[in-house]
């Protein structure tokens, strides 16, 4: 399965405009692979949030996956889950049960053993983090750096950097072997999303 080689990670907190507008202008800026974060949602709200995403997305050829909430994925439609560390093997396996063959299975993992993890599970992806500083989540483990994202690499699920991505390192992502990177601030906080994510898009491609 080919993936996008740049996965936007949604955060309405973050964002300098309305998600929903953010989001509408990545995509113009070439997006096709969105993660549904915002776990501080009520399920209703989350649930409509989804379904506004994916009528963005779809015209596109974009894919949503929802993060940690199988039962929500499902029910909306999205293309898949993207579901934390702490879900584990078996929470791999179990999504992969209710959603099934078709879906998209991304997984968080910190470390090479938890990628090797998710790849004997059976995901179809995962990120790792953190590749690089971070002021999202200071102090949120050791940074890896670019020779654990290439030891990584090797392993056969892509993997997708996370963590102080910006289009000045993108590109050493992808040449330390990532399947693409994971970016939220980069372009959640832009004044410009549609131009933000039309410069990684073309620093990855």
């Amino acid at each position: 399965m080919t993936l996008p080689p740049l996965l936007i990670v949604t955060d309405r907190h973050g964002a300098a405009r309305p998600l929903t507008e953010t989001v509408r202008a990545a995509v113009a800026g070439g997006a096709r692979f969105v993660w549904l974060r915002d776990r501080d949602l009520d399920r209703d709200a989350r649930r409509d949030l989804a379904h506004d995403l994916i009528a963005l997305l779809q015209p596109a050829g974009g894919r949503l996956v929802v993060g940690a909430d199988v039962d929500l994925a499902a029910e909306t439609g999205a293309q898949g889950v993207h579901l934390p560390g702490s879900a584990g093997i078996d929470g791999i396996r179990a999504a992969r049960t209710v959603l099934g063959a078709g879906a998209l299975i991304g997984f968080s993992a910190h470390s090479i053993a938890e990628i090797a993890a998710a790849e004997a599970a059976g995901a179809d992806y995962a990120t790792l983090s953190p590749i690089f500083p971070t002021a999202s989540k200071p102090g949120y483990g050791p940074v890896l750096g670019l020779d654990s994202l290439r030891a990584a690499a090797a392993h056969g699920v892509p993997v997708f950097a996370l963590g102080g991505i910006d289009r000045d390192n993108a590109r050493a992502c992808r040449e330390a072997g990532a399947a693409g990177v994971a970016v939220m601030g980069g372009v959640m906080r832009g004044s410009d999303p549609r131009d933000a994510t039309a410069q990684f898009v073309a620093a990855l491609t």
